[in-house]
């Protein structure tokens, strides 16, 4: 069983996105691939099914907690629809009682977030096939801690700690909690992290439980096509039980 402060970092964290790159499983193979991932001991960790709203037909009498990317009209009032996504230039989109999440390029995410606040919009940062620059992804979430905008973020975070270019999901987790977000989302250690009974560790720094907490309502979840993928990180850095 994860511990507390496994369930307070870890919890809901990835939306499951197998239909998209670059997994891009025919619909068949991706939802046996989310059952398999929601019924696994690590399931608990699993929060939506990513599709696109072209494919939400397809999913009659499918049990699923869905988040739905605008690529057509849908029917939005399907109850499992939990949240939708507006890619960047996809209109505005109102008049709907679940979570939106309003995707942008994160160098004009400090301009947008005081909108979003007033809308009362959510916010997505996509982190590939070009990773936003450091500096730039640190301003879009310092701007989303100020107005209190809660975002996602997806694409190409299938690595815990940042390498090779790509940005970490756990860098992003401890920007979210630490707050120095540029310096969080720079490093490149994973031996700078730890994780115990009692607290996250980060080089000097720790996060208790309700600390943890307040980061997961600004960082709520990353879209990952694989769901293998970031939990085998966790369990190499020892975060999770292999």
């Amino acid at each position: 069983m994860p511990s507390g402060i496994q369930r307070a970092l870890f919890a809901r964290l990835i939306d499951h996105a197998p239909l998209f790159p670059p997994a891009r499983l025919p619909l068949p193979e991706a939802l046996e691939e989310h059952r398999r991932a929601r019924e696994s001991d690590e399931g608990w960790i699993v929060r939506r099914f990513v599709c696109p709203a072209s494919t939400l037909s397809a999913l009659d009498g499918e049990p699923l907690e869905l988040s739905v990317v605008l690529d057509a009209e849908a029917d939005l009032d399907d109850p499992r629809v939990a949240s939708v996504e507006v890619p960047r230039d996809g209109g505005v989109l109102t008049g709907v009682r679940v979570e939106r999440y309003v995707e942008a390029a994160a160098d004009v995410m400090p301009r947008y977030a005081p909108l979003m606040a007033a809308d009362g919009a959510r916010a997505k940062i996509r982190c590939w096939p070009v990773p936003p620059p450091i500096d730039e992804l640190a301003a879009a979430i310092g701007a989303f801690r100020q107005h209190s905008v809660p975002f996602k973020a997806t694409a190409g975070l299938h690595h815990a700690v940042r390498q090779d270019g790509a940005h970490g999901f756990l860098n992003l987790l401890a920007a979210a909690i630490f707050g120095d977000e540029q310096a969080a989302l720079a490093e490149e250690d994973a031996a700078a992290f730890s994780l115990d009974e009692n607290a996250l560790g980060w080089r000097d720094r720790t996060a208790s439980t309700s600390e943890i907490a307040r980061g997961r309502e600004l960082f709520v979840a990353f879209g990952s096509c694989s769901f293998p993928e970031p939990v085998e990180e966790l369990q190499a850095l020892g975060f999770l039980s292999a």
